[in-house]
């Protein structure tokens, strides 16, 4: 296989459902994009105040980059608060019930990857927030 370079311009981002006075997330999917086929990846993009759905995965475990701003993520039942700054890093094992926050006043920029790959989707969860 080649490696894969990926610049800025080539991706597309999608804006994900959300309620009219609620703030966006938007990601690029990067998966088919970088030919991953044991991890699946995104870059995330959270407006300030946006925030994601509660969730936990049965079998992949999640590891989120901040590339800018401060990610906030609430685990575990109830939930816990953690705030990763820029350039943090946070692991989060299989059934870890998260949801991820942009409580600062600039966008968030996030790299999210899983692995193994889930084809299901995750289990909702209440949300934290």
């Amino acid at each position: 296989m080649e490696a894969r370079a990926i610049v800025p311009e080539e991706l597309q981002w999608i804006t994900r459902p959300h309620e009219p006075d609620e703030p966006a997330r938007h990601t690029a999917e990067l998966t088919e994009l970088a030919g991953f086929t044991h991890t699946r990846a995104n870059i995330w993009r959270y407006e300030p105040g946006a925030k994601g759905r509660r969730h936990r995965h049965p079998f992949q475990e999640e590891t989120f980059v901040v590339l800018s701003g401060t990610l906030t993520m609430y685990l575990g039942d109830p939930p816990e608060r953690r705030d990763v700054p820029f350039g943090g890093l946070i692991h989060v094992p299989p059934r870890t019930p998260l949801q991820t926050a942009n409580h600062g006043e600039d966008d968030l920029l996030v790299y999210a990857y899983g692995t193994p790959p889930e084809t299901e989707r995750a289990e909702l969860l209440a949300s934290a927030l």
